[in-house]
């Protein structure tokens, strides 16, 4: 049997900003469109696909019980392709092809014929929206380092993690939130998660374009204050990092999230310098150092 995670491991928001606390939805079509939109690539994709081949299996069935006679050009020489004729005429009528060699020649197939056309129009109209909103909703490349430091600053106790810009454009007016996630027990026994916002030397940021590392004092009014690791995992202690700024490409609003536990907070450290000065003097940013620490 596996072992247990320990209580630190528990996260509420996962370290590549996805949210780890799962919902019950009474059922898919209550929301469609914007779970449509927030759905993973693969997924989109995989419903996209499955919606196209059950809707040509369809018509392919209203086909198959119409009067073969009813068709010019559909073979009937058995049952397999005959479904297989009214399978790929449905595909070349949804995609609006019309290669001619089967056409339909009475009422009842024509009509089938009028209302996968519409299908066809509509069903069109929807998924290139869904995939221009997709492709041209804008999202953050913003990268956190993987561990959060307590060192000296000043000769004061602070918590330190730094992020970065991946892309070579600016997020104007960039402001981060912190917040630590941390179990209460009251003396009657009950439990509640509670959220203590951290207090930071600088919250806003009018340019971000390559790095910036935030920092928390550990001041006697601080939650983190003379705490240790052990008693951060002891109350399954979450730090919560919440940057928004504006994108200058998009000039629209994006977002990034990331989340440090007991597990992912390193004493006595301070990172590595990732600004790399060349013989010009041009200043530039080593995203490969980006995670590596040193002694204090």
């Amino acid at each position: 049997m596996g072992t247990a995670p320990k209580q630190s491991s528990i996260r509420t928001l996962n370290q590549d900003g996805s949210f780890n606390t799962g919902r019950r939805r009474s059922n898919f079509f209550h929301d469609s469109y914007h779970e449509l939109l927030s759905a993973s690539w693969p997924k989109f994709l995989f419903l996209v696909l499955s919606t196209y081949f059950l809707v040509n299996l369809v018509f392919a069935i209203l086909y198959f019980f119409c009067n073969p006679e009813s068709f010019e050009g559909m073979r009937t020489t058995s049952r397999e392709v005959h479904f297989s004729d009214c399978f790929f005429f449905s595909i070349q009528t949804l995609a609006t092809i019309g290669y001619g060699r089967i056409s339909p020649v009475q009422l009842l197939p024509n009509l089938i014929v009028s209302i996968e056309a519409l299908v066809s129009l509509m069903g069109l109209a929807l998924v290139t929206g869904l995939f221009f909103t997709r492709f041209s909703r804008p999202t953050a490349r913003v990268i956190f380092s993987k561990n959060a430091v307590i060192t000296k600053y000043d000769g004061k106790d602070v918590l330190m993690f730094r992020m970065a810009n991946e892309r070579l454009n600016h997020i104007v007016e960039a402001h981060v939130d912190v917040a630590l996630a941390h179990i209460i027990v009251q003396p009657d026994g009950e439990r509640f998660r509670n959220l203590t916002d951290l207090k930071l030397k600088r919250r806003k940021s009018p340019l971000f374009a390559s790095t910036w590392t935030v920092m928390h004092f550990i001041e006697p009014d601080s939650p983190l204050y003379q705490k240790s690791k052990e008693d951060l995992e002891k109350c399954e202690a979450e730090i919560l990092v919440s940057l928004s700024g504006l994108d200058e490409t998009f000039a629209q609003t994006i977002h990034a999230r990331y989340s440090y536990t007991a597990d992912d907070l390193v004493w006595n450290k301070k990172f590595e310098d990732i600004l790399v000065r060349d013989a010009n003097g041009q200043i530039s940013v080593n995203l490969k150092k980006m995670h590596e620490l040193k002694a204090s």
